[in-house]
């Protein structure tokens, strides 16, 4: 008696041996399953096993000596989810359950990976069933195995989003690269202009740009995708591509609008719109001309008079239609000292109790006071950096403004 036990001592760490073996060999989960299958099927003669395994969703991992036909009623949740220890399956379970001997859980860390159904072929067969034999041994390799595949899966899952969180900020210092940094925003003797850019995640669907048409005339927009994350940022790193392939002081504003519309409606999906507001200002004649695309109206403030505008003439945002009923050129002379906040909704768009709160009024107050563009930006980040401070900011967020010298 003692002696048979030696031989089935050193039987079962032989199997666990070979089990660690091809772990450490870093074989693929379909050989370790192989594997898995040939000791319960071959070495410890059980006859019928399934493995259902948790991964997003439960899947079978597993199916030996049945038929898929035959666990086709099988419900986890119903049939097996609240067993948490080896069971007996007696005529008390389902009646498509009874062809198994054991419900066998695996759990890894309190919560459960694997459901495993063992029985026998022969069941006429003299003596202990190998089910019940080797019970408790079926569960330790079955910890081993299953417990290294969720390993195995989750180093993969791990490689996997460590290649996208690189994508990603390759990505998003791609974006940087299109956004123009505060070095290169125009500075001279007629106006200043500051920028700002923030994305909800890695890259974002906002957008501002600037375009030195000449000595004397400067192109400039922002704009805001629908959206946020890849996606918009893809439609929106195409639109300015195409924005300052075709904006230019010859093309008149309302014919760019409906060439922007039609590029927008050719590259993103029917549910993708684009808000902009684009201007062209003259340094000489001091006139903003401008169109504004059911984005948030610009806050035009006159330091002299201290009254505050609103651009709003424009049309509806690029990708709603496949044609614009109409475009509205807006025309501003600037006469005075002045300066100009172009902003999009993140700005304004705070989360607070779940609820949406809508800032225009803070906003308008940070803006329009006679501080110069540089402080007033100063006080604007800081109200950013608040909101994202308490969790508050729910979008992508892009400032661009122009101080108008006298």
């Amino acid at each position: 008696m003692i002696k048979q036990q030696a031989v089935n001592s050193k039987f079962k760490l032989d199997l666990i041996l070979k089990i660690t073996q091809a772990i450490n060999e870093n074989l693929s989960v379909e050989d370790l399953l192989k594997q898995y299958e040939d000791i319960l099927f071959n070495e410890l003669k059980i006859g019928k096993i399934v493995v259902f395994k948790f991964n997003t969703t439960w899947e079978k991992l597993l199916i030996s000596g049945v038929t898929n036909n035959t666990i086709d009623n099988i419900i986890i949740e119903s049939d097996l989810a609240k067993h948490d220890e080896i069971t007996y399956i007696s005529t008390d379970f389902p009646e498509h359950l009874r062809i198994f001997d054991f419900l066998i859980p695996v759990f890894h860390k309190k919560s459960v990976l694997a459901y495993i159904l063992i029985g026998d072929l022969d069941e006429e067969m003299e003596g202990m069933s190998p089910a019940i034999k080797h019970l408790a041994f079926i569960q330790t390799i079955s910890n081993i195995i299953i417990v290294a595949m969720e390993n195995k899966r989750m180093h993969k899952q791990l490689i996997a989003q460590e290649a996208i969180k690189k994508e990603m900020e390759l990505a998003s210092k791609i974006q940087n690269l299109l956004i123009p940094n505060q070095n290169s925003l125009p500075q001279n003797e007629y106006i200043a202009s500051q920028g700002y850019y923030q994305p909800h995640f890695e890259i974002g669907g906002d957008y501002y740009d600037f375009i030195n048409f000449n000595d004397q005339e400067l192109g400039f927009c922002i704009g805001d995708v629908s959206g946020k994350g890849i996606p918009a940022a893809l439609i929106m790193s195409n639109f300015q591509a195409t924005l300052r392939a075709l904006f230019n002081p010859d093309t008149p504003l309302d014919e760019l609008m409906n060439k922007l519309n039609q590029k927008v409606c050719e590259s993103s999906s029917d549910e993708k719109f684009l808000t902009l507001f684009i201007g062209v200002y003259n340094y000489t004649t001091r006139k903003l001309r401008y169109v504004n695309a059911s984005h948030h109206p610009p806050i035009l403030y006159n330091y002299k008079t201290k009254e505050t505008t609103l651009l709003k003439k424009g049309c509806i945002g690029l990708g709603m239609l496949d044609e614009i009923p109409m475009v509205l050129v807006g025309e501003v002379t600037i006469k005075d000292h002045s300066k100009l906040l172009c902003y999009t909704d993140g700005l304004i768009e705070l989360e607070v109790d779940d609820k949406m709160e809508v800032g225009m009024q803070l906003i308008s107050n940070l803006f329009s006071n006679n501080k110069n563009l540089k402080d007033t930006f100063l006080d604007l980040t800081r109200h950013i950096d608040l909101g994202k401070k308490n969790k508050a900011v729910v979008d992508d967020i892009a400032l661009f403004g122009i101080e108008f010298k006298a």
